[in-house]
């Protein structure tokens, strides 16, 4: 009974110190991802009024909207990896400081080819964050304590539609101040907001616990020591990693969630605006499913952590999002239509928690980075053809209902393979010699 009250007060005071990590690192961590996403699907919001500007068709502005993750794609693994040798601090300022610069750069884009190159290196220079905070989280929290802080952190998607769809839509008012359109103004704005906000990192990130100021040596143990106990990587080194069957086959389901969440997000309000919304109303609809969704990944984080399951909370959101969009051809109405809409967002944002906190599970030190990256870099390729996909189907059939149905078919092959994966991850069990046969 001792032992056991000891072993409760531990974790009482272990529990304590991952609070303290995250009430320290992950309000800083939101805000930047928060302006990365804002920074990548603004073009989504600008895009009414951008379009008829630059008299861009559906196709060009999908194509350009998402050749920024074929940039992603090709430069994840690297720039992640270079982020572990240069150090969480000096990484992610140099990451952040160079997508915002490029970001703005964007409200001056005359047509097409502009558009297509400053998109592309806008993926470029974003490549290493997304997974370099994913693989910094695991610095610093053990794995029963990873859905849930991955899903805090990863809670800044929808963060960024709840307040970058009212917010873009202010902004949009601002058209012809000093000269500008409102959508040049909305470009301009937020990618200088990050330029700024990446000066933070070089103050608010350590580069791992050692490096905490306010970290003291009996905290530092605990991280140190319930690290050590829950390590369970079997790769560190990073070709092995990117050769591993367990991650191929996650960048397979989450290219396809990619696919269907990026291809949603930034065609979303376009087809809100569709229903005869004006932008300003549009940034507010646009936001609300995304509202819903910070609670729904709070609470799926949690329950997947403290049920120590993985796979089924993946595959059950990405099941009933497949559910909605198919309900979307079915729809007699604007009604119908933006709720089956709104629950395939709050769905796929729900399993982004559980989702990322499988790979740190066999992956460990340089292979976790490439894994980590490898496995983004393919959602983003899948983001890539999401959104191209929608353009082209639009274009060629005059609406979304065709688009929404591919996106319903992806979801559904992403649950398969997860659910094959926790298979074929499952232990199996040891028959001895002396088993009883019946």
């Amino acid at each position: 009974m001792i032992a056991s009250a000891l072993l409760k007060g531990g974790l009482v005071s272990d529990d304590r110190v991952f609070a303290k990590c995250a009430w320290r690192l992950i309000p800083f961590m939101v805000l930047l991802y928060l302006v990365s996403i804002l920074d990548r699907v603004n073009v989504g919001f600008a895009a009414p009024t951008m379009n008829t500007d630059l008299r861009f068709s559906p196709t060009v502005y999908g194509f350009g909207a998402g050749i920024l993750f074929v940039g992603y794609f090709l430069c994840s693994v690297p720039s992640n990896v270079a982020v572990t040798r240069l150090g969480a601090r000096r990484g992610i300022f140099f990451i952040v400081a160079i997508w915002g610069a490029i970001s703005a750069v964007q409200a001056f884009v005359q047509g097409p080819t502009s558009f297509y190159v400053l998109r592309f290196f806008l993926g470029v220079a974003e490549a290493g964050f997304y997974p370099g905070m994913v693989l910094y989280l695991t610095y610093w929290f053990p794995k029963s304590h990873r859905a849930r802080f991955t899903a805090s952190f990863i809670a800044a998607a929808p963060l960024a539609f709840i307040i970058g769809g009212p917010l873009s839509g202010l902004i949009l008012q601002m058209n012809g101040v000093l000269g500008l359109h409102g959508w040049q103004w909305l470009l301009l704005l937020e990618g200088l907001l990050a330029f700024v906000l990446s000066f933070g990192a070089l103050e608010f990130l350590p580069n791992d616990p050692s490096d905490a100021p306010w970290l003291s040596s009996n905290e530092k143990d605990v991280i140190g020591t319930r690290l050590a106990a829950e390590d369970s990587s079997e790769h560190h080194a990073l070709w092995p990693a990117l050769r591993d069957w367990r991650v191929l086959t996650l960048c397979l389901s989450l290219f396809g969630i990619g696919f269907v969440r990026f291809g949603i997000g930034l065609w979303l309000p376009l087809i809100v605006q569709g229903m005869g919304f004006t932008n300003l109303v549009t940034g507010f609809v646009v936001a609300s499913p995304y509202a819903a969704a910070v609670g729904a990944m709070m609470f799926w984080g949690r329950s997947s952590d403290r049920k120590g399951e993985r796979f089924w909370h993946i595959a059950a959101p990405a099941l009933v999002a497949a559910s909605g969009l198919l309900f979307v051809g079915l729809a007699y109405s604007n009604v119908l239509l933006l709720a089956a809409l709104f629950c395939a967002v709050i769905c796929i944002e729900a399993l982004q928690g559980p989702f990322w906190s499988l790979p740190s599970s066999f992956l460990g030190s340089t292979a976790a980075a490439g894994g980590i990256a490898l496995i983004a870099a393919t959602g983003q390729l899948g983001a890539f053809f999401g959104s191209t996909t929608m353009g082209v189907l639009r274009e060629t059939t005059g609406d979304y209902t065709t688009g929404v149905m591919t996106f319903a078919g992806l979801l559904v092959m992403s649950a398969i393979v997860v659910l094959a994966l926790g298979r074929a991850m499952a232990p199996r069990p040891i028959v001895g010699a002396n088993a009883k046969v019946s």
